[in-house]
């Protein structure tokens, strides 16, 4: 399978699970999220499809540089891999913890292991590709304030 193929195939699967967060977010997104309180630098709704979007792209994009370097560092890329198919899991898990079931608290406490998970997938795919260490820079800084702003959605809703 050629580099160009590999990135289609895991964008397609990254923005797959971007959509299936947005089905879990639909309905709350109306009803109970108005209802909570948010800090002042929360941001308004319209933001985040367009952010998580062209995270998404970028991690899939980082995966596949990844995973086409398969035959040269094959122990190494699978556990990339594997802390990516996590990282990925965790993030949709997110989505369901805080909206699906609006459980605030578990969805801050899970969101520290995925901030986790993403940086032990950054120091891998960095070992294995620069580039692909560099795309998810930007999802470790959105993932940082998404953090803040589900800490302090907790405690102003304590």
């Amino acid at each position: 399978m050629s580099k160009s193929l590999r990135i289609v195939y895991i964008v397609v699967i990254c923005l797959a699970v971007g959509y299936l967060s947005s089905l879990i977010t639909q309905s709350s997104i109306t009803t109970w999220y108005p209802t909570i309180k948010k800090p002042f630098f929360n941001p308004p709704n319209w933001v985040f499809a367009p952010v998580w979007t062209i995270l998404y792209v970028m991690m899939g994009i980082a995966a596949g540089l990844v995973w086409d370097k398969l035959e040269e560092n094959k122990e190494l890329v699978k556990k990339g891999l594997f802390l990516f198919t996590i990282q990925l899991l965790l993030n949709l898990l997110w989505t369901y913890l805080f909206f699906g079931l609006q459980n605030i608290l578990l969805a801050l406490l899970e969101i520290v292991l995925l901030l986790l998970i993403i940086y032990e997938t950054y120091l891998v795919f960095k070992k294995i590709d620069n580039t692909a260490g560099k795309l998810f820079i930007p999802y470790i800084a959105w993932v940082v304030f998404a953090t803040i702003l589900t800490i302090s959605i907790y405690f102003l809703n304590f």
